[in-house]
Formats: structure tokens, C-alpha cells, sequence
């Protein structure tokens, strides 16, 4: 036997490549030599990024004794959790109900033969520490029970699977007095109730993952009703997360998440889809708000996905890795000593400066320091005697400083592995900052980000790629990569009103609901011609990013808007019925549904625009259109009189109004009289309109 792994692409499987452990990637060959065997599979879940996935690699699978009792008694299989998600959650949610609800990366789980889970646990010490067993231990139980209590294995593995298939069935239909607008309101009400009043975020506990999912929701909550404590929480807690060290005060980007209260000591890795639902937050806080502040971020956080994580082909790396040198951090921090030498003579307040970024002698990260906003600009600027626009001048050319000098250090390991659902995330983030903030570079990156995923990432029959490297496609997509490559290409139709954008979206739409729906209306996570799995997982719950069911639920309502097409509604509405009444009960693990619940019942507005995008009267129309927040309008445009083929089908007989330019207003393709000034436009959008009773009216 040998490590089976060099083959691979992923980065995270190659990492373990050189092993003494005998690893198989996940195929059919792994359980045929188990079932040849009749050896137990250990299977190791973790991705490239993750800590304690490398100190569990360093520890036991490179020490050659833990390896050989493995290569003895396992049939090792390593898989890499972001490219295979199906294998990925069906095995987590095996992993919480043995461990009464925790889990985590890595994942260690075993398996019979034929797949059937029967232990499984997180990370394991080589020796017992921790108040956890040593993985050895672990390992020789689990060969003792599956020798010795072999029925009791296999019954306790297929009843496992038995029962999570049931839970996938068991939910039951919820009336239409429960999908209203109460629930959009009872939701909002227990975000706002549970933020924290002190450091931000929608939780007071540790560690704190920022959630932009459910502040998108408070932000459209806002706008829908006029609440200012909704407000309020998302522009409190995006500014401390921004002011913290979970943001790389240097180089923009966001970290994975804060291991205390207040956004300070983050795990250091930067993940690509944060970074994405980020800086859409970001935009739209600024929007809003008008606060110069949140353009920044967003502007840092988007250049530095252009300057650190993009391919030259137009794709976008996955992440960056938490250590380098072999230690978590270390590309980040700094001594006081090292800040010192770097800033001498180039800031003239450079004790002011120390106090803003909150560095001491002591740190606050292992004896370092981890930049932060320790207070406001303002208040250190006068109690130091330093003018306020002398203390920005400071921080500004301090930033620059340091952020050369840091990048002469060894950095951290990017997965330069791509994913269909995390380009489509930033795609949409990029084209909808490019229209917003009129940033033609973003514009450029999110059409060469299309064309990749439409061409490197797509099958001759038009289907997507899960994940692409050094040239090669592969995996079959998940529902969670078709909804997030349609939202990308539909904030890209939005940005550039080029009709092949929208026919891509719409295409890739009908291939989902050829092949992902489910006999009760939702949607599967996995393709009707997939591989065959112990159980078809089907994922409703939003994770570190939004559920696929509550993506393409969006997704199709926002097409119902532009086709008027029944199909795509129904369809979306079905995701709804088949999740129940859970919903309202645990709204905290379902922003994205309900995002797409309040995009339903508020209603959508339908904007048709009928001229030349150079023309001043459009010109000025579509800044009406864009510059405020309108989270329910979809827009289309067409350069002059638009006949019955025009795509998409809102365009179709829309015609300039007496040789000038014009707008549509309509609501389920109904339309008020063209408006042709800017002003009339604003005037119409602005008009709230009318709530729906219920989700199933």
C-alpha cells in the first residue's frame, strides 16, 4: 500500500500526501479494499486553512507508530471538506448526534465497510490531555468493538443513517398563518434582543462569528419597516468588527472568526466567502448610512481579493491559510519593539499612534501585538495635543510601512483551489460594488470571473464544476454552486445589462429544477445523477455560509421578477412549505430563507429601462436606481425600443416614450404609465408597496 494522495489537487489532500499513514482520497477504490479487508474506514474531514487540523497532522498522522496501527487496522481516507460538502455534512451531522451537538474540523468518524457511521469524534491529542481520550486509545477501542461487537456496529451505523434520513422527511407543512410578516418581525426582534450592547455582534457569548447573513436580514428588516434598532445593531457591530483584529488593519480582509467576546485575538485564517458576504454587508451599511467609513472597508476588503486571491485566469483562491513558520498568527502580529524601528521617522506621533492600535510592550496575542482600533481616532488624536487630520496622515503612512515591511515575511499557505459557490459569491459581490461605487476595476474582475466559471468551470453540456485547479475541473456542483454562480450572474446582468448574462443565470436555474428537486417541492444539496451516498444529504440550515435550498429559493423568486414566469415562484415557494414551521422557531439558523421570505412578501419591484446607457436621462435614472439601498428591485435595461424576444422577458414591448427615454415601474408585471425623468422614477420607487397576507395567499 501507498499514500494514494499525490494525485490529488486539493491542497489540504496534499499536505497529506507525504504521510506515513496509507490515505485514500474518497472513491470507490478506498471502500472496495475495505470491504476486501473487512476493515473499518478512518475517516479525516478538514480543509487547508484549519489549525487544529494541522496540529492533529502533525501530531499523530506523521508519527510513524500511530501511522503504521492505522495503515494496519483502517482503511484511511482523507477528504477535503470544501471540496466534497455532500460527504462533508452527511458525516458532521453523524458526528453531532454521537457527540450531543459538537463538532468541528477535523472530524474523525469510522465507518463500516459500506459507509455506515459508528463512532466519531473532532480533534484527538496523541496522548490523553485536554480531559479527551489519546488518539490511539481511540483507535484501538474503536478496533476492538468493530472486531468484537460487529452487529452492534453495523446496527448502530444503518439506524444513524435511518434516522437522518427521516429527519430530512419530517417536516411538517407550514399553514399560511405562519409565513407572514409576524414572523419577519418576531425574527428581527430576537436578533435585536440578543446583540451584544458592549462589542457588537448577535451574540454576547465567545467565540463570535460576524453572521452577515442575519445582518443582511436586520438591514433589509430596516428598510422594509424603518426600524432604527436594526439599524443600529448591524452599524454597531460591522464598525467594531472592522475596528477589531478579526479585520487585518494592514492589508484589509476579514479573518474567519473571534475566539473572544469583542472581535480582538481572531482564528487568522481568511476565508473567501467571508470576504464576499462581508463587503456586500459593508456596501450596503454604506449605502444606507452614507458613512464614508463602511466604503472603506468595503473598498480594502475587495482590493485585497484582487491583490492576494485572485488567479490570473479571473478565478478566486479559497483561503489563506492561520499560520506560517509553523505558528498560528505569526504573519500578523508584532512587538512593540519591531513597530518602533519600522516607524521611526516616518510618523510624527508615533506614541499616539501605539495607543490607537492598542500596542504595549506586553501584547495581547502570545507576547505580541495584534493591530486593533484601541479607541477612537478622535479622542487619541486630542488627548495627545495631535491634529485630528495629522493623526489620519499618521495612520495612513503608518499603514503603509508596516504593510511593505510584512510583506517580506514568510506568508501563510493559500489554497489556491477554486469553488464554484465562492466565485459566485464574490462575483456578486464585485459586480454589485462596481455599479455602486461606480469602481470600473471591480467591473472588470467580476466579467472575467463570469467568463471563467461559464468556461473553465462548465461541462460541454453546460453543467458547472464543483472545484477547479492547475487547469483541471472536477466534482460534480452542488445546488449550493448553481445558487451562488446564478446570484453572481444576476448582479452581474444588474451591472452591465448584457443580456448573455441573464440567459446564463436562467439556463443554469432550469438545469436545477431538471435535476435537484425533491418529490416534496425543496431541493436536494446533490444532483439526481450524483454519486450514490449512504443517504442524500439535503442541507436547509444556513452554515459558515447560506444554505443552497435558501440560495436557489432566492434566486428564483429574483427570476420570477424578470421572466414573470409561475414556474420559478412555485418552485421557490415549495423550498418554504417543505421546511415547516422551524423556520420561526430557530430564526437564527436561517437568515437566508428568511431574507428571501421577506423579499416574497414585501414585493419586489420590477424596474424596465428603455435607453441608451449613455445618455444623460438613463444615466441619471440608473443612479436613482443604484446609489440608495433597494434590496427588492430587479432591474433590467434596454438600449432602445425592445421587441417580443427581448431578454429578459420584463423588457419585452417596453419602448422609449415619444423618442425619450423611459422607466417602467411594475409589480407581477404589472406596470404603472413610463415615467421619464429621474425624479418621477425616485418618486415612484420610493413609494413602499403593498405587504402580501402570507406566504401561501
Amino acid at each position: 500500500m501507498a499514500n494514494r494522495l499525490h494525485n490529488e489537487t486539493s491542497p489540504y489532500l496534499l499536505q497529506h500526501a507525504d504521510n506515513p499513514v496509507d490515505w485514500y482520497p474518497w472513491d470507490e477504490e478506498a471502500f472496495a479494499a475495505a470491504r476486501a479487508a473487512d476493515k473499518p474506514i478512518l475517516l479525516s474531514i478538514g480543509y487547508s486553512a484549519c489549525h487544529w487540523c494541522h496540529v492533529m497532522a502533525h501530531e499523530s498522522f506523521e508519527d510513524p507508530k500511530i501511522a503504521a496501527y492505522i495503515n494496519k487496522h483502517f482503511i484511511p481516507v482523507k477528504v477535503d471538506r470544501e471540496e466534497r460538502p455532500d460527504v462533508d455534512d452527511i458525516y458532521m451531522q453523524a458526528t453531532l448526534a454521537f457527540n450531543r451537538g459538537q463538532g468541528g474540523w477535523p472530524m474523525t468518524v469510522f465507518l463500516t465497510p459500506d459507509g455506515h457511521p459508528f463512532h466519531a469524534g473532532t480533534y484527538y491529542p496523541p496522548e490523553p490531555r485536554y480531559g479527551m481520550p489519546g488518539f490511539r486509545q481511540v483507535l484501538e477501542a474503536v478496533v476492538d468493538v468493530f472486531t468484537n461487537k460487529r452487529a452492534e456496529v453495523e446496527h448502530t451505523g444503518r439506524s444513524l443513517i435511518a434516522e437522518l434520513s427521516r429527519e430530512l422527511s419530517s417536516v411538517a407543512p407550514a399553514g399560511s398563518d405562519l409565513l407572514t410578516t409576524d414572523l419577519l418581525d418576531d425574527a428581527a426582534d430576537t436578533f435585536i434582543r440578543r446583540a451584544d450592547p458592549v462589542h457588537g455582534g448577535l451574540t454576547r457569548e465567545k467565540p463570535k462569528f460576524p453572521n452577515p447573513v442575519n445582518l443582511e436580514f436586520l438591514l433589509r428588516f430596516h428598510h422594509a419597516t424603518g426600524s432604527e434598532p436594526a439599524l443600529q445593531v448591524v452599524l454597531f457591530t460591522l464598525r467594531k468588527m472592522a475596528e477589531g483584529g478579526l479585520y487585518d488593519q494592514l492589508g484589509g480582509g476579514f479573518h474567519r472568526y473571534s475566539v473572544d467576546e469583542r472581535w480582538l485575538v481572531p482564528h487568522f485564517e481568511k476565508m473567501l466567502y467571508d470576504n464576499a458576504l462581508l463587503a456586500r454587508v459593508y456596501l450596503h451599511a454604506y449605502q444606507i448610512s452614507g458613512d464614508p467609513f463602511y466604503r472603506e472597508i468595503v473598498e480594502d476588503t475587495l482590493d485585497y481579493v484582487l491583490r492576494e486571491m485572485t488567479s490570473p485566469a479571473g478565478g478566486f483562491y479559497s483561503a489563506q491559510d492561520a499560520d506560517s513558520e509553523g505558528e498560528e498568527g505569526k504573519f500578523y502580529v508584532w512587538t512593540l519593539q519591531e513597530i518602533r524601528e519600522a516607524l521611526d521617522g516616518v510618523v510624527e506621533n508615533l506614541d499616539a499612534l501605539l495607543v490607537y492600535w492598542g500596542v504595549t510592550e506586553a501584547g495581547n496575542f502570545e507576547g505580541r501585538n495584534i493591530l486593533h482600533v484601541a479607541d477612537m481616532l478622535e479622542r487619541v488624536a486630542v488627548r495627545h495635543g495631535v491634529p485630528v487630520e495629522q493623526m489620519r496622515e499618521d495612520v495612513s503612512a503608518a499603514r503603509t510601512v508596516l504593510f511593505t515591511l510584512r510583506k517580506r515575511r514568510v506568508p501563510p499557505l493559500r489554497d489556491e483551489k477554486i469553488l464554484a459557490a465562492w466565485n459566485g459569491m464574490m462575483l456578486a459581490a464585485l459586480a454589485e460594488a462596481a455599479r455602486v461605487l461606480d469602481r470600473d476595476d471591480y467591473r472588470q474582475a467580476a466579467l472575467r470571473n463570469a467568463s471563467f466559471l461559464l468556461g473553465e468551470m462548465s461541462a460541454p453540456d453546460g453543467r458547472l464544476w464543483r472545484s477547479h485547479k492547475d487547469g483541471v475541473s472536477k466534482i460534480n456542483a452542488y445546488l449550493e454552486d448553481y445558487a451562488h454562480v446564478i446570484d453572481g450572474l444576476l448582479e452581474l446582468y444588474m451591472t452591465t445589462f448584457e443580456p448573455r448574462w441573464f440567459a446564463a443565470a436562467q439556463r443554469l436555474a432550469d438545469h436545477v429544477l431538471e435535476h435537484f428537486r425533491a418529490e416534496d417541492g425543496g431541493f436536494y444539496d446533490t444532483s439526481d445523477d450524483h454519486e450514490a451516498l449512504v443517504m442524500r444529504p439535503r442541507s436547509v440550515q444556513d452554515n459558515v455560509v447560506p444554505s443552497g435550498s435558501a440560495m436557489i429559493a432566492y434566486d428564483l423568486l429574483r427570476l420570477t421578477g424578470w421572466t414573470a414566469e409561475t414556474r420559478y415562484e412555485d418552485a421557490a415557494l415549495g423550498v418554504y412549505r417543505a421546511l415547516g414551521a422551524v423556520l420561526g422557531e430557530y430564526p437564527l439558523a436561517f437568515g437566508q430563507m428568511l431574507i428571501g421570505l421577506d423579499f416574497w412578501l414585501r414585493r419586489p419591484v420590477e424596474v424596465a429601462l428603455v435607453g441608451d446607457p449613455a445618455q444623460p436621462e438613463i444615466m441619471a435614472m440608473l443612479k436613482v436606481v443604484r446609489e440608495p439601498y433597494r434590496p427588492r428591485a430587479v432591474v433590467a435595461l434596454a438600449p432602445g425600443n425592445a421587441g417580443p424576444d427581448a431578454v429578459p422577458a420584463l423588457l419585452r414591448t417596453r419602448t422609449l416614450r415619444d423618442g425619450s427615454p423611459a422607466a417602467y415601474v411594475c409589480e407581477n408585471f404589472v406596470c404603472a404609465a413610463p415615467v421619464t425623468s429621474a425624479a418621477e422614477l425616485a418618486a415612484a420607487l420610493n413609494h413602499r408597496p403593498r405587504v402580501r397576507d402570507a406566504l401561501l395567499d
